[in-house]
């Protein structure tokens, strides 16, 4: 959960989605990292493709805008 991830070669779309994702529904090792968290964040490509899980919202905003990257919610 705390693997680093080289955001810098999406160059051309900067746009991410941040949403929320029960705990349950991760892969059981991912589980095991979480602790009593119920509820995380993922950061995803336009794709699909998961960047990053975070404890909390802000934080995934946070993440996004420091990796110059310009994260909108979904639902």
């Amino acid at each position: 959960m705390n693997t680093k991830y080289d955001f810098s070669e999406f160059d051309a779309d900067r746009i991410v989605y941040v949403r929320s994702v029960e705990v349950s529904e991760l892969p059981e090792d991912v589980q095991e990292q979480v602790g009593d968290q119920t509820r995380l964040y993922a950061v995803h490509r336009a794709d699909g493709e998961r960047l990053a899980l975070v404890r909390d919202r802000g934080l995934a905003f946070a993440l996004a805008r420091q990796n110059d990257l310009a994260p909108v919610t979904v639902h």
